[in-house]
């Protein structure tokens, strides 16, 4: 059990609040026992109750006759470890016959990213995004045929999302579900352009 994993708890947490899911005292009570945790399942017991604010490595919590908490639809599997994309000040760019993984990793800082899934080939039917980018905007170029989800992207900070896609397809194949946060610039889904050369 990690520190960063507790901050992480609070900070779901911090969203709860400004949803209106918690009112301060419950706030403060759980961020304490976030705080206090020793293990992943008390640390996952202070969101069980919230929907849609699961922890991403929550393993489920059952109290006494409880029903199974469903699981994370936006989780990436567990299997294997992600492919992590690193940049700082400087643009971070794939694009033709790239091999991609289920699982991505991006964090990239002070400056672009452009990931494009046109000609790239992908090891897996569904493609989890995981990004952490600041101060950059991101854009991501997807065949016609694929489906994109932008539903779990926990943070936006002085940015947007827009999605320029000419049909969105709610899945398609391959399926690309993009997650994490974007501070300080758009994130921009757009369709390969076809090349006439």
């Amino acid at each position: 059990m990690s520190d960063a994993e507790r901050e992480h708890v609070v900070g779901v947490l911090q969203k709860a609040i400004g949803r209106g899911m918690l009112d301060l005292d419950e706030f403060t009570e759980r961020t304490d026992k976030a705080l206090a945790s020793r293990t992943r399942g008390e640390l996952n017991s202070v969101l069980a109750d919230l929907p849609g604010l699961v922890h991403r490595d929550a393993a489920p919590v059952l109290a006494t006759g409880a029903a199974p908490v469903p699981p994370n639809p936006y989780a990436p599997p567990s299997a294997g470890k992600p492919l992590e994309l690193r940049a700082h000040g400087s643009n971070l760019k794939r694009s033709g016959q790239w091999q991609v993984p289920s699982h991505l990793r991006v964090r990239n800082k002070y400056a672009s990213t452009k990931l494009d899934f046109t000609e790239a080939v992908l090891t897996s039917p569904v493609v989890y995004i995981e990004l952490d980018t600041k101060w950059g905007g991101v854009e991501l170029v997807v065949p016609e045929e694929a489906g994109v989800d932008l539903n779990a992207i926990t943070e936006i900070k002085w940015g947007s999302v827009e999605d320029k896609r000419k049909r969105q397809p709610a899945s398609g194949s391959p399926t690309i579900i993009v997650t994490g946060r974007v501070h300080g610039g758009p994130l921009v889904v757009r369709n390969g352009r076809r090349s006439f050369w």
